[in-house]
């Protein structure tokens, strides 16, 4: 309905504040380039001293079958545009920030298509079926600070056809490493809804997931603010939890927003919902301690 809905980009922020030491934020770094590969399976390619110096070096996204000839005869069929499936593989060599180590690292693959195998410096990271969504592998306990890090990534869609449409083969999303704090806002961890909204006011629910991979429990303050087009807090709410060590926690807040500007094809006005978290000291209680 016209005028009815309020969109939100989520931004999320990790902080640290007060007495605590102060956390690093998040950092998503683009991950699409100094790649190396080949069309064609290799035996050994994860390994880290393979040599790939033979290789073809790009930046991804890549789609190698859209670098082939058309050809009715190929298995794709029309419906996967008549080109070559086959295998492929991926390598990169990067060195992460000794500045950061302690905190968690994460790769993110946007897309493969498909039937994936991941490696970090020989080590299996997992195999992913599926072409058309992204996933992610915790590379922390394999990261080597002292040397280069090689990331190896097997693509198999050498079996055709296995498409209704054109999917294309290889690394054909983008590529990310994430850094983030041991204590940190989950992946796709701000979850934003607007139940009720009119010209006078506007609900706000926001549940927020927070995941503790400290050795430690932790006290935690989420707070999440409301900003308008003009970066001008609008609106805020704050609250605690106790995460245990290697848990999650969900806090679930709602704010009220007095006469949002309502969204328009005319007036496609946004809001930024920003998502905080420190470290915080346990609330105060009036229980008092007798010893006998």
């Amino acid at each position: 309905m016209k005028g009815a809905l309020i969109f939100f980009i989520l931004i999320l922020i990790m902080l640290s504040l007060g007495a605590c030491k102060s956390q690093p934020p998040r950092e998503i770094s683009d991950f699409n380039d100094g790649w190396t590969f080949h069309l064609g399976d290799i035996e050994g390619a994860q390994a880290i001293n393979y040599d790939d110096s033979a290789w073809r070096n790009l930046s991804l996204p890549h789609d190698w079958a859209i670098e082939g000839d058309f050809d009715a005869g190929n298995p794709s069929g029309a419906g996967g545009g008549a080109l070559a499936g086959g295998t492929g593989w991926y390598r990169k060599t990067f060195q992460p920030d000794k500045n950061r180590k302690g905190e968690k690292f994460f790769i993110d693959f946007d897309g493969v298509y498909m039937n994936s195998d991941v490696w970090i410096n020989g080590i299996h990271l997992g195999f992913r079926p599926y072409g058309y969504i992204s996933f992610r592998y915790d590379i922390t306990p394999f990261i080597n600070f002292d040397a280069e890090n090689v990331i190896a990534v097997r693509v198999d869609n050498s079996e055709q056809p296995n498409s209704r449409w054109y999917s294309g083969c290889g690394i054909y999303r983008n590529v990310w490493l994430t850094t983030v704090a041991p204590l940190y806002v989950d992946l796709w961890g701000t979850y934003v809804t607007t139940p009720d909204i009119n010209a006078n006011n506007a609900k706000v629910h926001v549940k927020t997931t927070v995941k503790n991979e400290t050795p430690e429990n932790k006290n935690v303050k989420i707070v999440n603010s409301i900003l308008d087009r003009s970066g001008k807090k609008v609106a805020t709410v704050s609250s605690h939890l106790r995460i245990a060590s290697g848990s999650s926690g969900e806090a679930q807040q709602s704010i009220d927003l007095s006469k949002p500007v309502l969204w328009t094809i005319e007036n496609p006005y946004l809001y930024k919902v920003v998502t905080a978290i420190s470290t915080a000291k346990p609330k105060p209680t009036n229980t008092q301690l007798r010893w006998a």
